[in-house]
């Protein structure tokens, strides 16, 4: 089993990765910091490399993009971890990683809402949180 560690590029990275580590580290498990590109970042450096080359990029050289920035985030923090570069939708993706690798706990960041900020905006973390078939751990910061 595993403790995933979902990273974005803000704030609360750190915090994510640490909670992890430490969870990792007491449950001997073995930790897996996880970046989803999404679909957007993707088309954008699919789009700016047919301007600039006329080819696309392939698939695995993007996960391997995303790869970087988990590898990023958890540079200097985890002693121990397996970076992994996930693209598409980050919730759908992120439960599909966690099933395959029959994940023991999932960390991620979150953000405190008010309630209307609930209703009119989606959030990673929700959809996790409610369909995630093992414990999940949210690190909250401020209201945006």
């Amino acid at each position: 089993m595993t403790v995933v560690a979902a990273v974005d590029r803000g704030e609360s990275t750190d915090d994510v990765v640490t909670e992890a580590e430490t969870l990792a580290k007491a449950m001997d498990e073995d930790l897996h910091v996880v970046h989803v590109l999404s679909q957007e970042e993707f088309r954008g450096i699919e789009r700016a490399s047919v301007e600039e080359t006329g080819t696309t990029v392939p698939l695995d050289e993007i996960r391997e993009y995303a790869e970087g920035i988990a590898d990023d985030a958890a540079d200097g923090i985890a002693q121990e971890y397996e970076p992994v570069g996930l693209v598409g939708e980050a919730a759908e993706e992120l439960l599909e990683y966690v099933e395959d690798v029959d994940a023991r706990y999932i960390v991620l960041g979150g953000r405190r809402r008010s309630p209307v900020g609930k209703v009119l905006f989606g959030s990673t973390a929700q959809p996790v949180l409610l369909s995630a078939s093992c414990p999940v751990v949210t690190i909250t910061r401020g209201e945006e």
